[in-house]
């Protein structure tokens, strides 16, 4: 059982070689430091939409291992009205689906009344391994773990959220413009 705590960056590392079949993703946090930090997220405050993204490390990673048949998925809760980071990562979401990642959405009262809403954001990697972030550490860290009921809780939320959330494409049109 890996029981690990190791800087959150180093989950990139994970997409290139740490996974072999799918890397899901539960976003629950209503504003991301990463994001915030940006001079693109500042100016999209200011009404400039993002561009689209397909040259970063990110996104061609992803596109490499969408390529290779591998799946990329999350779903991200919202919350209503949607937060400026939360309608940020709306349209910034374009880049991600160009790179064949699957992002679907979930208003969080819905989340909340599946008892879904209180489990943290993570990465669940071939329901095998567990990265849950720390974000009060102040080094940003993450544990891992394959602990069978931690890695059996996350699958029941991915299956659950997965099952209700909707697809970017429907969930847009749901929602005033991201601007």
């Amino acid at each position: 059982m890996v029981q690990d705590a190791v800087p959150a960056a180093q989950i990139l590392e994970y997409f290139r070689d740490g996974f072999e079949h799918t890397a899901w993703r539960l976003e629950t946090r209503r504003e991301y430091a990463a994001d915030q930090g940006t001079e693109e997220y500042q100016q999209f405050l200011q009404g400039v939409m993002p561009p689209l993204d397909d040259g970063g490390p990110w996104f061609t990673n992803a596109r490499a291992q969408t390529a290779d048949g591998r799946r990329i998925e999350r779903v991200r809760l919202v919350d209503e009205p949607p937060t400026d980071n939360q309608r940020y990562l709306l349209a910034t979401t374009p880049s991600n689906l160009a790179a064949g990642e699957d992002i679907r959405y979930l208003h969080r009262s819905t989340a909340a009344a599946l008892n879904l809403a209180g489990e943290g954001d993570f990465w669940l990697f071939d329901s095998r391994v567990l990265a849950r972030f720390n974000w009060d550490d102040a080094d940003r860290r993450m544990e891992l773990t394959t602990d069978p009921e931690q890695v059996l809780r996350a699958c029941q939320v991915r299956d659950a959220t997965w099952h209700y959330a909707v697809p970017y494409g429907d969930f847009i049109g749901r929602v005033p413009s991201p601007m």
